[in-house]
């Protein structure tokens, strides 16, 4: 992946941005592999057309400073374009979501309609309606004029119940959703308006928060970091579903919906399935279960790697002789619809459509754990690196190629774990059958992968990086042909 990351670190915490936060480093959970994203290239990269990485990815990490720097670049720019003040400027970037070419041609055709649809003009049929009045709409106090206050919609209300009405929002954590009291009225208020009716620092502290938010979660560039208390902000220059990783924290995610990356199940889908996943959880539960019978022996086995290929030559998924699954095609990762559901019963057709579902549960879950369990072997494979250090056979370098398969392992387990929701929402047809077809050449050559890296000191190095090779390869023409561009 080829990443810009200008910044180092945070300037900032998510309670105070105080300027003169020092990072704090953060344990690493010893059972967890490493970012396998990094480190493995120069094992499994050719030169040529194979090189070529569906995952590249530009994004650069930014801190509050520096977010904020831009933000407000943007907004003076256009603030002097529009000729309005800088509180409104914001809020009509906050509208169109930050795209000021879009803004500027809609200035063009249309300049007092572009501020009606940003909520911070009202329509001229509305704002004919309003009287004056020296009442308190909300208290219905009579107010001496100089403490009326109002929007450009001019419904007046008192700046007791202004006072009181920001403080509520903004104790709830609202930011640019604070609005005119009046009834049907959608306007919203600039933040230099609401700045002088809260009535303390903390409370005009936690508005700028809020304000900063909002301000980054509606611009299409920017994403915050989901990462726990992490202040930092991505930017790219073209959104996508791709993968992203803070510099501060290492939080990765997807960079479109900020959940866990899904490649190359798309963001609207991976919400379904997980979904989905917790909804029928229970029903799900007894298919989970760490231990199953030998076919061969009835002896109740459980599995402690996380190849599926099991000792006594079969597969752990389907119970099937592992000879029969044949070089090129996993008959076990392919779910067999039947073709006369449709004419059957609805209580068949949702027997059915259990089946299909715990088919499809059974083997997300399955290489999740074979990611849990392949964790434990790379943190073996690190012990036995630096034995081997120790008594001088070798140098890390020598052996670095060991870490790095265990690594490329994890990644292309975790893109395979992801193709089953993909699989499962996919319509029947001959583009599914392609990626069934990508789908058991990577799960094959994966198992592949992991049986070697289990018992790498039965393989010599030219024989592993080769099947890591293969491996990548494999994953990278999946995603090729089905991420989401």
């Amino acid at each position: 992946m080829s990443v810009d990351m200008n910044s180092q670190g945070s300037d900032s915490n998510e309670e105070d941005y105080d300027p003169n936060c020092e990072e704090e480093e953060e344990d690493e959970d010893p059972g967890d592999i490493e970012d396998y994203y990094d480190g493995v290239a120069n094992d499994v990269e050719q030169q040529g057309a194979d090189a070529f990485d569906p995952e590249e990815y530009q994004f650069t990490c930014l801190t509050y400073k520096e977010s904020e720097s831009t933000l407000n670049e943007h907004m003076a720019s256009l603030a002097a374009t529009l000729k309005v003040s800088h509180a409104v400027a914001k809020l009509v970037l906050v509208s169109f979501h930050w795209q000021i070419s879009e803004i500027l041609e809609r200035h063009k055709s249309n300049a007092a309609q572009l501020l009606v649809e940003a909520r911070v003009q009202p329509t001229s049929s509305k704002h004919a309606m309003v009287h004056s009045s020296h009442h308190c709409a909300v208290c219905m106090q009579f107010v001496r004029k100089e403490n009326l206050l109002s929007l450009a919609c001019q419904h007046q209300f008192c700046r007791s119940c202004w006072e009181q009405h920001c403080t509520v929002l903004v104790k709830d954590g609202v930011g640019v959703g604070v609005s005119c009291m009046a009834q049907d009225c959608l306007l919203r208020t600039p933040e230099d308006f609401v700045f002088p009716l809260l009535p303390s620092e903390e409370l005009k502290d936690k508005y700028r928060r809020y304000l900063f938010r909002d301000y980054v979660e509606s611009h299409y560039q920017l994403q915050l970091c989901p990462g726990a208390d992490c202040p930092m902000v991505i930017q790219v220059q073209e959104p996508k579903a791709r993968r992203v990783q803070c510099n501060r924290c290492n939080e990765v995610f997807c960079f479109k919906c900020r959940q866990m990356y899904h490649a190359p199940t798309d963001c609207a889908t991976i919400r379904k399935w997980l979904t989905k996943c917790a909804d029928d959880s229970e029903t799900a539960n007894y298919i989970s279960a760490h231990t199953k019978d030998c076919p061969k022996c009835n002896i109740c086995i459980e599995k402690n790697g996380g190849c599926n290929h099991m000792v006594s030559n079969f597969c752990w998924m389907c119970l099937g002789d592992w000879k029969t699954h044949g070089s090129e095609y996993y008959e076990c990762s392919r779910y067999k619809e039947n073709p006369d559901i449709v004419n059957q019963s609805q209580q068949a057709q949702a027997r059915e459509a259990l089946k299909k579902y715990l088919f499809y549960f059974e083997r997300w879950e399955n290489h999740n754990k074979s990611l849990q369990l392949e964790a434990q072997t790379y943190q073996r494979i690190q012990e036995k690196i630096q034995e081997r250090v120790m008594n001088n056979l070798g140098t890390w370098i020598d052996w670095q190629y060991l870490q790095n398969a265990a690594k490329l392992l994890a990644k292309c387990r975790y893109t395979l774990q992801y193709t089953y929701p993909y699989a499962y929402y996919m319509e029947s047809g001959p583009r599914k059958k392609l990626f069934e077809y990508q789908q058991a050449q990577l799960e094959a050559e994966i198992e592949n992968l992991s049986w070697k890296v289990e018992r790498a000191d039965s393989y010599d190095r030219g024989d592993l990086e080769n099947q890591m090779h293969i491996a990548e390869q494999r994953r990278r023409t999946l995603l090729k042909d089905f991420h989401d561009t």
